[in-house]
Formats: C-alpha cells, structure tokens, sequence
C-alpha cells in the first residue's frame, strides 16, 4: 500500500519560499500522478498542482501559476513543490496524494492515497 508523508512546512513571512516534500513508501512513486491540494480554515479544499507519474505533464491553479512549482525524482519516490513569493492567502494545509497513472488528469476522486498534511502560515 502506498504511504505518503509530506514534510518542509512552516512559518513564512510574505514573499518568503518554501519547498514542500512529499516522501512515499510501500509502491514505487513512478506509477502515480501526484496532486498537491490545500485546505484553509472554514474553507474547502483546493487543488494546487498535479504531476503526471513521468513528469511531462503538469498542471498549476491559476492562483499559483508564476509562484509555485512541482517536480518530482521517482528514483528518490519524492515529489516537491517550491513555493515562492509566498502570500497570506496561501496559509493552508497541504496535502499531496496519488492517482494511478493512466488517468489525465485525475479527478480529486482519482485519488486513492492521501498524506496527513503539512502545515504552511504565511505572516509577517
């Protein structure tokens, strides 16, 4: 079974970056899409970024796009997403999760394995 373990999270002045991980174990990452979703408070969850499982096909939230980046090292089964310029709207817990490969791109019910999260507060 497929075991997803994001980490990097943290405390983050406006306009700072960081660069979450996300660690899987139990299946080998390359046979998966990779999504990164987010969840603030009182609000629903939203997608970030997906990943095709071979890293040429990707797809960004328009309110990222210019910011954020993902990629991924199947050899090191690790998905990253770099965030820069960070803003207080992107306070939120972010989640990766995996769909099959085969499903371009996947639907958030697509995806069968969830990490716990990992938290990001953007605040001066």
């Amino acid at each position: 079974q497929l075991r997803l373990v994001e980490s990097g999270g943290g405390l983050v002045q406006p306009g700072g970056s960081l660069r979450l991980s996300c660690k899987a174990s139990g299946l080998h990452l390359e046979y998966y899409s990779i999504g990164w979703f987010r969840q603030a408070p009182g609000q629903e969850r939203e997608g970030v970024s997906l990943i095709a499982n071979s890293g040429d096909r990707i797809k960004l939230a328009d309110s990222v796009k210019g910011r954020f980046t993902v990629s991924r090292d199947n050899a090191k089964n690790t998905v990253y997403l770099q965030m820069n310029n960070l803003k207080p709207e992107d306070t939120a817990v972010y989640y990766c999760a995996a769909a099959p490969q085969g499903i371009w791109p996947p639907l958030p019910v697509d995806f069968d394995s969830w990490g716990q999260g990992t938290q990001v507060t953007v605040s001066s």
